[in-house]
């Protein structure tokens, strides 16, 4: 079946969301309905893609053969999902596409609750930032039944630069959880080494030559590396996302009895960002807690 035809709903129009809508658009797909928590955010966006903002979940359902949700947190999903207004109302027939990093339990629910309306349900974990969003090149975990992830693999396809099924429902959002567990992990170690670097007076310029050569190096290294010595935070990643994604895996890893210690450490400081009201910046930002004369 050609997707194309069908009409592609979105809830949540964040920079990633959209510039998801964006780029199915220059493909050629067909938008449906848009909604945000924000009207304006969903009506400018409605106004530059020509379709059309609505203010109920409802009818993001009604108008969609597809749905593609890009929320915050649990919290959230269960809003648009279970609320008296919710995406679930005459769902039949209808498949939802649910990308934000969200504990597996809640994708199980989901995919339970889609069932018992006779509607299909696919985790799709993005592994990537805004960038990727905009350029369909986003790096994607698809969980769920294996019949609904073929029958909206050419969609996927068109919105990633690699994609890999992990398995049922719940396993792609275990596998985001580690993958940010690591990546928040390696964040904060780096910030920490820098930190030190410069206490001690080390060239930083040199200090990140000599880390990305040896065992130091980390795509952290790549991404974040220059922005902590120069204090750019402008954000793709938040420190809020961090503490919520450390925090996800820290649950999973006491769900089958085991203890992360680094993680623990690496949330602690996320938090931390959040209780001085830095929280908006970008993962980057963690550098705020270790370089002399800074935050902390």
């Amino acid at each position: 079946m050609n997707l194309k035809e069908f009409k592609i709903g979105f809830v949540g129009l964040g920079r990633m969301g959209a510039n998801m809508a964006r780029h199915l658009k220059d493909q050629g797909y067909t938008l449906g309905p848009v909604y945000d928590i924000i009207p304006d955010v969903a009506s400018s966006l409605a106004s530059e893609l020509d379709t059309t903002a609505v203010q109920k979940l409802s009818e993001v359902t009604t108008g969609s053969d597809i749905v593609i949700t890009v929320v915050t947190d649990d919290a959230a999903m269960r809003s648009i999902f279970f609320d008296d207004d919710n995406l679930f109302q005459n769902s039949s027939g209808k498949i939802f596409l649910n990308c934000a990093t969200l504990s597996p339990d809640i994708h199980i629910e989901l995919e339970r609750v889609a069932a018992a309306n006779d509607a299909e349900t696919l985790e799709v974990c993005m592994a990537s930032s805004i960038p990727q969003a905009r350029e369909g090149k986003l790096y994607l975990m698809i969980a769920g039944q294996e019949e609904t992830f073929n029958k909206v693999k050419s969609l996927l396809d068109d919105m990633s630069v690699n994609l890999r099924f992990v398995g049922p429902a719940g396993k792609a959002a275990q596998v985001k959880a580690l993958v940010n567990m690591v990546m928040n992990i390696n964040t904060a170690a780096l910030a920490e080494g820098l930190g030190l670097g410069d206490a001690l007076g080390i060239d930083l310029t040199l200090l990140q030559e000599v880390f990305s050569q040896t065992g130091a190096n980390s795509r952290v290294l790549e991404t974040d590396g220059e922005d902590m010595v120069v204090r750019d935070h402008e954000c793709y990643f938040s420190c809020d996302h961090a503490a919520k994604d450390s925090g996800i895996a820290i649950d999973v890893a006491e769900s089958v009895g085991i203890n992360l210690p680094l993680a623990k450490a690496t949330f602690a400081q996320f938090e931390r960002m959040k209780q001085i009201g830095l929280g908006h910046y970008d993962k980057s930002g963690v550098a705020e807690l270790t370089f002399k004369g800074r935050h902390a």
